[in-house]
């Protein structure tokens, strides 16, 4: 079965334009809750949103198709998508919803949900709900219509709950940290636990109108972040997204480290302790070369999977694995939470700073990568420039270039109608002359 909503990581589009309009995010509540009904007394669901105008649209939409279906709504207003799992969790909820489009403009938004155990929804649930969708969908009687509450507390049992991830009685004090939250849904809970936890903060990107989310900041734009660390002097920088669920670290020298080089820390540090499960890092296929030839190089396993956190997840879990993530800052830990949580892999971060006393530029350096690089095609919906002649037969030859000592990875966005055409090699330049290639027949083609 084709799924004609879902992508790699929920529902994602445009606001108020197809699949992301009030109308359709009614029917969705009321399918998803309609789904995890089960025969008991009394239903819950919570909500978080990021910071987006829409997402007041949004929420309330999904309230009406949740409590239509006898589910009852808890609010939590602006939250990270982490907070949302664990709150899931946390609160014997039956389902959790974040409204985030994540790292995307304002314009967009999205739909996540997290089943009863706070993990993002398999593929199977979500050909379910889909199927759902396109019948008749069964509303409760009115005596059973669900309540909708604004939940207050939400954010700051997420703040001490963060804070318990943090080492020992371990402190951030002495340590100035600037932390960039992208005008997105961690502009509070971020600043509230590193001052919490001792440390001097400089934090930007925490004045969101709705507009403004990750424009001209936050992880996939580190430039604001890496002018103030040099210009306040500070130890370390954080660079999260609009949700909060990745994160960029940037050394005291402005200096960015990716996903690959903070998981690369992690991993080795945890199996230094014992603590890694299996002996085995998780990531995509699209981490550097250089981050699996480091891990072999100390005994761990990597094992790839497709691109996205929720197929990352899915693995961990099925082997048992508790560390994971991708190279655009993606850390799950599955010891502390159910997604990838940009706050909590800077607090092990910061972690590994105070155990060793050594500067970020130390800790951000694990590996030198591999010359990779990356490139983006936007295309028309409808159109597969992937099933063209012209691309397939580019992307031979350029398969035949790199030969055995570099790698290529052509793929389509599962949230954006982007071709994504990423290849690595220790020739820059051939690198550079291949991907260029292979970008020219697909812009000529999308």
């Amino acid at each position: 079965m084709t799924r004609e909503l879902f992508g790699t990581d929920g529902v994602r589009g445009r606001a108020n334009t197809h699949p992301m309009t009030a109308e359709v995010a009614m029917r969705l509540g009321a399918a998803v809750g309609r789904y995890f009904r089960r025969d008991k007394a009394e239903h819950r669901v919570v909500i978080g949103k990021d910071t987006r105008r829409s997402g007041y649209m949004l929420e309330n939409a999904l309230t009406a198709g949740l409590t239509s279906t006898g589910m009852n709504v808890l609010l939590l207003g602006p939250v990270p998508t982490p907070a949302v799992g664990y709150l899931t969790r946390s609160m014997r909820a039956d389902l959790g919803v974040m409204i985030s489009a994540s790292h995307n403009p304002h314009y967009d938004n999205g739909i996540k949900f997290f089943g009863p155990d706070g993990f993002k929804l398999s593929d199977e649930a979500e050909h379910r709900i889909e199927a759902l969708l396109a019948g008749e969908i069964e509303l409760c009687q009115p005596t059973a219509i669900g309540r909708a509450q604004r939940i207050e507390d939400g954010r700051g049992r997420y703040v001490e709950y963060a804070k318990t991830t943090f080492p020992g009685r371990g402190r951030l004090d002495g340590l100035k940290v600037v932390v960039d939250c992208a005008n997105g849904a961690a502009y509070r809970s971020a600043p509230d636990v590193l001052w919490e936890l001792g440390a001097e903060v400089v934090a930007v990107g925490v004045s969101p109108d709705g507009f403004n989310i990750n424009d001209g900041c936050g992880s996939t734009d580190t430039a604001l972040a890496q002018r103030m660390v040099l210009e306040h002097g500070a130890d370390l920088g954080i660079s999260l997204d609009g949700d909060a669920d990745r994160v960029m670290i940037i050394d005291e020298h402005g200096e960015v480290a990716d996903g690959d080089q903070i998981m690369g820390l992690i991993a080795t540090r945890w199996a230094r302790e014992g603590r890694l499960a299996g002996g085995t890092l998780v990531t995509t296929v699209m981490s550097n070369l250089g981050l699996e030839q480091f891990l072999r190089g100390h005994d761990i396993r990597m094992h790839r999977t497709g691109v996205g956190d929720r197929y990352v997840v899915e693995a961990m879990r099925a082997g048992g694995y508790n560390l994971g993530g991708e190279q655009s800052g993606h850390i799950v830990m599955t010891d502390f939470s159910t997604t990838g949580d940009g706050l909590i892999a800077a607090l092990q971060f910061l972690a590994a700073m105070v155990e060793t006393g050594q500067p970020a530029s130390t800790l951000t350096r694990q590996f030198e990568p591999c010359p990779q690089l990356l490139k983006n095609v936007r295309y028309r919906p409808g159109n597969d420039p992937l099933l063209d002649d012209a691309v397939r037969q580019a992307i031979a030859a350029a398969e035949s270039r790199l030969g055995d000592a570099g790698r290529l990875l052509i793929r389509k966005s599962g949230t954006e109608p982007l071709v994504r055409v990423m290849g690595e090699h220790e020739d820059e330049v051939l690198l550079r002359d291949t991907i260029e290639d292979i970008v020219a027949v697909v812009e000529r083609v999308a």
